[in-house]
């Protein structure tokens, strides 16, 4: 029943904002499905629910994670929305919220999944859904960005597929004990499987749902589809979508291991993670676009979370740390962005510089969101990202942390040359004059939110999130899932 109601009250909501004229009262829906919902994720916690529809639906810890952080920035996100779309009355937004609420029941039905193949669909179904949200301003730089977003997504989710037909062949022949795919038949008979067949698998789910994640060199889709969208929609591709296509291929390292293949996946996604964040520091250098730049930032960040993976235990627990503090930071800089954008009415350097005399609270959230995201002190990315590399060097991964540390400081610089410039300066034609689009009251209050929770984990991780962390990275490294 609980699995019918993470699923279908999002599902609901959002063919009642299909149905409902009104675009007054339509987004009111939003934050009266995401109660519902994240009570619901809420009694989770109390108590994990059995498995359902013979296994194929249940939640583990790994999957509580991603459903919490979904749950968690849609609801903030939700009440954000109800001021954006009220300035934004030219548009409809009959279909922008009714996509919300299906990416909500898509992202939740790839956190309970427990078939390869099934959480495949659930992913699909959430990149098909967010492509509206990306077309939302209905101009030649959005129509481009939402097509090359499906036609990297349709690259990404083909290669997850042909992983996941690996995957099957890798249990073949299969004694008819459960499904092929079925990830606790897959972890049971482990040390069955074809390990060249599961080798095949792995790679080409890395690099498939990589490319959703957005990780280097298949990332191209993210500065277009980051820096054309609206704030909030940046905010659920960035913190949401993303963990999505992680989790699956957490998935897939759990059966490699469980089938005695950590070092083979592990060296796979320290090269990726480096190269992601490499590529990303590359890009960062000189942006003045800064909506584009937070999208490097985020394919950085997607670098950090493979990088953590491949560290082992510590960095695992880690890197499932910094995917929530990472989600929770890209809502504050993505939304504080999206402010600035609206009372300058562009983007990029040559029109948004100044921020804190015309936008005062959004560009003081924005610069508080840089330090954080650049790992920073006092704020939560410090914790996963030094605890990565801390990971580094008890491991004796030397080589590995020193290009960390200095990846980490050459984002910090380009990063700080562009957010500095926006924030600070006088605003174009020396006008002062605080914008009541940029600092209206239900606008700041979701980035302040986000801001709360960054300063809260990052000074105390309280004990019920170590614990599920602890059980999601052990789980990971050849735990009992």
């Amino acid at each position: 029943m609980i699995y019918l109601l993470l699923i279908g009250v999002p599902l609901l909501v959002g063919l009642l904002a299909l149905a409902v004229d009104s675009d007054e009262w339509r987004p009111w829906l939003l934050p009266l499905g995401c109660t519902i919902h994240a009570s619901i994720v809420a009694a989770c916690w109390r108590m994990l629910p059995g498995p359902a529809m013979n296994g194929w639906l249940r939640i583990d810890e790994l999957g509580l994670l991603v459903l919490s952080l979904a749950s968690a920035m849609f609801l903030v996100c939700s009440v954000y929305c109800l001021e954006y779309l009220r300035l934004r009355k030219e548009r409809s937004n009959r279909l922008f919220t009714a996509c919300l609420s299906f990416i909500l029941a898509s992202v939740s039905l790839v956190a309970v999944s427990r078939h390869m193949g099934l959480l495949w669909i659930g992913m699909e179904a959430a990149t098909l859904a967010a492509a509206p949200l990306v077309h939302f301003n209905h101009n030649e730089r959005s129509l481009e960005a939402t097509w090359k977003y499906l036609m990297m997504g349709s690259l990404g989710i083909g290669l997850a597929l042909l992983g996941t037909f690996f995957l099957a062949l890798a249990a073949i022949p299969f004694d008819g004990r459960g499904d092929p795919l079925l990830l606790d038949s897959l972890l049971s008979r482990a040390g069955t499987l074809s390990l060249p067949w599961l080798k095949g698998a792995f790679i080409f789910l890395l690099v498939g749902y990589g490319t959703k994640m957005g990780l280097a060199p298949l990332h191209s889709w993210k500065p277009d589809a980051y820096g054309e969208s609206p704030g909030v929609a940046g905010a659920i591709l960035a913190g949401v979508i993303t963990a999505c296509p992680f989790l699956g291929i957490l998935r897939a390292f759990q059966v490699c291991a469980a089938a005695g293949l950590s070092a083979f996946a592990q060296s796979l996604l320290v090269m990726m993670g480096l190269l992601s964040m490499a590529t990303a520091a590359a890009f960062i250098i000189g942006q003045r676009d800064f909506k584009r730049m937070l999208a490097y930032s985020s394919v950085e960040h997607m670098g950090i979370l493979a990088l953590g993976v491949g560290l082992g235990p510590a960095g695992s627990f880690a890197a499932l740390l910094h995917m929530i503090n990472n989600g929770l930071t890209k809502g504050v800089l993505f939304l504080s962005a999206g402010n600035i954008h609206r009372a300058f009415g562009g983007k990029t350097m040559d029109h948004a510089h100044g921020a804190l005399r015309r936008a005062p609270v959004s560009a003081a959230l924005f610069l508080l969101g840089f330090v954080a995201i650049t790992g920073s002190p006092p704020f939560a990315p410090f914790v996963s990202e030094f605890s990565i590399l801390r990971a580094s060097v008890d491991g004796h991964r030397s080589g590995v942390a020193l290009g960390f540390i200095g990846l980490l400081a050459v984002i910090f610089i380009g990063m700080a040359a562009t957010v500095l410039s926006v924030v600070y300066g006088l605003p174009p034609n020396n006008d002062s004059k605080p914008s009541a689009q940029g600092d209206s009251p239900l606008m700041i209050a979701a980035p302040l939110a986000f801001m709360g929770a960054i300063v809260f984990f990052g000074l105390w991780l309280p004990g019920w999130l170590t614990t599920a962390l602890s059980n999601a990275a052990k789980m990971l490294n050849g735990g009992a899932s």
